[in-house]
Order: C-alpha cells, then sequence, then structure tokens
C-alpha cells in the first residue's frame, strides 16, 4: 500500500505513539480520523497535521456503538477507509492482591474493555467497511494494525490487568487475519517495549535512566517516530500478516 493512498483511522491518535503514527502518516500525503477522548489535544492535532489532512472524533472506543457510528462518519471525511490503527490504551496497573485488599474487579474488567475490546470494537468496525473497498495488489482492501506490548509476554508485578489486556492483543491478531484473508484485509500487531510517552514524561530523571539502562541495545527509550515507522513498514509491506513485532531493543522486562 502506497502511504500517499492511506485513509486511515487512529485510536488514541491525538498523543504519543498515535500522535506519532499520525504525523508521519500526514506527512506522506495520507489522511488520518483521530479517534480520542482529549478534546483539546484533539483540537491542537487537527491544527498541527491540517484540517484539510485530519479530523478529530471523540471516542470511547470500549462504546461499540459509537465506534461502528464514528468508523462511518470517519470513512465520510477521509473520503474511504482502508487502514486503523488501535493506540488508545490503559495502564491499569495494580496488584491482585494490593494493601488495601483484592483488586476490584472492575479495575481489570476496564483495563479489558479499553485495550483488548476497544481494540476488537475498531478492528471489526473499520473492517466491515474495508470488504467493500475495490482490491489494489494481491487483492488487498486494507490493513489493520494492534498495539499490544512486550508485557503481554513478560507481564511484571502489579501487570496482571495490562498484561491480559495486551495478550488478549497478541491472541486474536492470527485467527483475525486468517478470517480477514478473504476479504484482503491484513492483520498485524506491535509490541511497543519501554517507549518516550507522555506518561514517561511525568516519571523522574532517575526512573526514565533506569529504564533506559536495562534495554540491551539501543540502551535508550524508544522514539514515537520508530513506532511509526513501522507502522509504515507493515503498511507497504503486503507478505506482513497475521504477526506481532516486537519493537523493544532485546528488552525482557525482569519480575517487577
Amino acid at each position: 500500500m502506497e502511504l500517499a493512498t492511506v485513509r486511515a483511522v487512529i485510536t488514541g491518535g491525538v498523543s504519543g505513539l498515535g500522535l506519532a503514527v499520525a504525523e508521519h502518516l500526514v506527512a506522506q500525503g495520507a489522511r488520518v480520523a483521530l479517534f480520542d477522548i482529549n478534546d483539546d489535544k484533539g483540537a491542537a492535532a487537527v491544527a498541527a497535521l491540517g484540517a484539510d489532512k485530519a479530523a478529530y472524533f471523540r471516542t470511547d472506543v470500549s462504546d461499540e456503538a459509537q465506534v461502528q457510528a464514528n468508523v462511518a462518519s470517519a470513512r465520510d471525511f477521509l473520503g474511504g477507509l482502508n487502514v486503523a490503527v488501535s493506540c488508545a490504551g490503559i495502564l491499569g496497573s495494580g496488584r491482585v492482591l494490593g494493601r488495601e485488599g483484592p483488586m476490584p474487579l472492575k479495575q481489570f474488567t476496564g483495563t479489558i474493555m479499553v485495550n483488548l475490546v476497544g481494540s476488537f470494537n475498531v478492528a471489526k468496525a473499520a473492517a466491515d467497511v474495508m470488504q467493500h473497498n475495490e482490491p489494489g495488489g494481491d487483492g488487498e482492501r486494507g490493513v489493520i494494525v494492534n498495539t499490544a506490548s512486550v508485557a503481554a509476554y513478560e507481564g511484571q508485578v502489579g501487570q496482571a490487568a495490562y498484561a491480559a489486556s495486551k495478550g488478549g492483543v497478541v491472541g486474536m491478531t492470527l485467527p483475525m487475519a486468517r478470517e480477514f484473508a478473504r476479504i484482503g484485509v491484513r492483520v498485524m500487531t506491535i509490541a511497543p517495549g519501554v517507549f518516550w510517552t507522555p506518561m514517561v514524561d511525568t516519571m523522574p530523571p532517575q526512573v526514565q535512566e533506569s529504564l533506559a539502562a536495562s534495554i540491551p541495545y539501543p540502551s535508550r527509550l524508544g522514539r514515537p517516530e520508530e513506532f511509526a515507522e513501522t507502522v509504515a513498514f507493515i503498511l507497504r509491506t503486503r507478505y506482513l500478516n497475521g504477526e506481532t513485532i516486537r519493537l523493544d531493543g532485546a528488552t525482557r522486562l525482569a519480575p517487577k
């Protein structure tokens, strides 16, 4: 897929990894619809990207009906839809048995609803639209890229909910890719390690340095633009399908 032809929905698109993807794609001539729940950042992102290239849609990805309606609205703004990139997510950190007692089920299910169910909601709504696209090379009609985490493989203490949600994203990648093969839609997942995001910016410098030192090579945190470049690589390379790519500098998370 040529990046200039991309018409993409990007969740979590007004900051962090999602915004980096939007910036990279727009710079190549693409048009994007940003799904998020931060109106101020949404307005700023559209202003920076250009109102002719980007639009913001306030979207709770865990709300099935809202996602479906906004995907349809995004398609109308974009003049089509052939890419969906899910970057929306929450940490949901907390021990299963904490000092104040067991983790409330609401906390666990809330993390699952945003990270896993949210990705599912966007993927199915987008695929429903993409299946009607005219096929391109190899019969391709669209690409779905989800975001997992290295925590899907090495979840740390306090990450039970987060790791479960991201493990679910990894787990649905292959069966979804196999199912969508008949409509020419690829499904890929990226599992990033520790990246510079707004969350990391709030950490003390010594914590940031410790995180960077734990990464074998390069011994630094990942840059959002590197995530964006990986998304672009996936979009351009049609033989990539049904797989999760670790993007982590060879790091493996310690127990805690």
